[in-house]
């Protein structure tokens, strides 16, 4: 799909193909080096977090160079129209360093290993080792049949797994954000999307692990979590029937935010991504009740027609929505709502594209994520519809949805201009070291002097004294 992002730190094109590194003291130089490079949306950055954990603990350590790694795994994306090429062209600059290196290890990672896997192990032999999301801890057992000169394969998806008891490493962080897995695979059949077949279906992970994560990270200095998941507002844990679990009870998510918020006042809860047909009212009001679950809330949208959205499979209509958008306007008056559109869907009219445009007007999103439909290999879509929009229309649309969403996101910003915000200082501008960036509670992204009384992780009062079209400009006030 071609790709129009607008201010939504979910999607952050910053960190596409970056290279993940442990920040600290790694003195074992004579262990096996380690490069990830990730693409993607923030679960296959969480992902590449896990793996890294897991290799960790068996003596590895990281390297921002492929050039000089033993071991080098591309973690990849399969909803991006030029994802597969990306990555296509990054093995081929991996291959010309293993001939240069013998027993380099080079290996794909993530959603594209099921479909390319007989692609990249067998036709191209690009790489050693290929493994699926549910797979990551047979990693140490796969890279062994590697050193034995065998290429190794695991792929298989999993209805149990999801890492809980692994606390993934920390890599290229900030010390103050980080996310929390909090469940995995999607159960959600929306037409146009791969996940549930490179990802499997949906389970929930146990919450005491959640909360445990959370308060390491909370111990650790950290301030601020995001819990994430495919469909969050479609956790539900359920305790097994074994010995020390009779008083137990299921967990839905609106429930799990709240122990996490208890954790303490200090953190911040963040979360992604909601779906229209699950987010409910009881959501809303524990969002409502506790101060620091920030008020923010990414809501796909995808179409604002509903037949288009019954072709989508996505199990909501255009009232539906709009109901959802009501309730959160009504419980959380000041709340941040960013979306997901895309534009040009099979057999999509003009009309209907204009049913987008307006419900774009009513709802006025503060962010949002901005696609031309491109088919899929192995969706419903592409096996039901016929992609029949020509690229040139395609492209004119998105156009069109770029250009109302930039007025939107700088009148949201401008909204927030003259006021004070409770900003949690995430780092230095990317500009300039004398000014400190951070969001607010609406997940504005907010820049401002350095003042030497506050530093990096601490909270502070920011008065609003005007905007870019993405960015709040402002001063600390005491």
């Amino acid at each position: 799909m071609i790709e129009t992002p607008i201010g939504l730190k979910e999607h952050d094109e910053s960190r596409q193909g970056e290279a993940v590194m442990l920040k600290g003291n790694q003195e074992e130089q004579h262990n096996r080096k380690l490069y990830i490079e990730s693409y993607g949306c923030q679960m296959n950055f969480a992902d590449s977090e896990i793996v890294a954990s897991i290799l960790l603990d068996k003596g590895f350590t990281t390297t921002a160079d492929y050039k000089e790694a033993d071991v080098v795994f591309i973690n990849t994306c399969s909803i991006r129209e030029n994802a597969e090429q990306r990555v296509r062209n990054r093995l081929k600059e991996f291959e010309a360093a293993k001939n240069k290196k013998p027993g380099m290890i080079v290996g794909v990672l993530g959603c594209m290993a099921e479909r390319l896997k007989s692609k990249f192990l067998e036709e191209e032999k690009l790489v050693d080792v290929v493994v699926g999301p549910d797979a990551y801890r047979d990693l140490p057992n796969l890279i062994e049949k590697v050193d034995d000169g065998t290429r190794a394969v695991n792929v298989l998806l999993s209805r149990e797994e999801t890492y809980a008891d692994i606390s993934p490493v920390r890599l290229n962080t900030n010390g103050i954000t980080a996310f929390i897995s909090i469940m995995r695979g999607c159960d959600n059949m929306c037409s146009f999307c791969v996940v549930p077949f490179t990802r499997g279906r949906e389970r929930s992970r146990d919450p005491h692990s959640i909360v445990r994560e959370a308060q390491e990270l909370f111990a650790a200095g950290y301030r601020e979590v995001t819990l994430l998941g495919q469909n969050v507002d479609s956790y539900k844990w359920t305790p097994q029937a074994t010995e020390g679990t009779a008083d137990q009870k299921p967990v839905n998510f609106a429930q799990l935010l709240v122990k996490v918020a208890q954790v303490s006042p200090l953190l911040r809860v963040r979360f992604s991504t909601s779906h229209p047909k699950d987010i409910t009212d009881e959501v809303l009001y524990s969002m409502a009740k506790y101060d620091n679950i920030c008020n923010y809330i990414h809501l796909p949208v995808q179409s604002g027609n509903s037949r288009i959205l019954e072709l989508m499979n996505r199990t909501y209509d255009r009232s539906w929505y709009i109901d959802r958008i009501q309730a959160i306007r009504t419980i959380i008056p000041d709340c941040g709502i960013s979306t997901d559109v895309i534009t040009g869907f099979c057999s999509e009219t003009e009309e209907e594209h204009q049913d987008t445009l307006s419900i774009m007007d009513y709802v006025q999103y503060d962010y949002a994520y901005m696609f031309a439909y491109s088919e899929r290999p192995g969706t419903l879509a592409a096996k039901r519809y016929a992609d029949d929009i020509p690229e040139d229309i395609k492209k004119r649309r998105l156009t069109e949805v770029v250009n109302k969403q930039r007025e939107h996101s700088l009148k949201r910003l401008q909204e927030q201009v003259g006021k004070v915000h409770n900003v949690l200082i995430e780092g230095f501008s990317k500009r300039s070291d004398k000014d400190y960036c951070g969001r607010n509670d609406r997940n504005a992204m907010v820049v401002f002097p350095v003042n030497t009384k506050y530093k990096i992780g601490d909270y502070v009062q920011v008065l609003g004294e005007s905007c870019t079209s993405a960015t709040l400009i402002g001063k600390i006030i005491d």
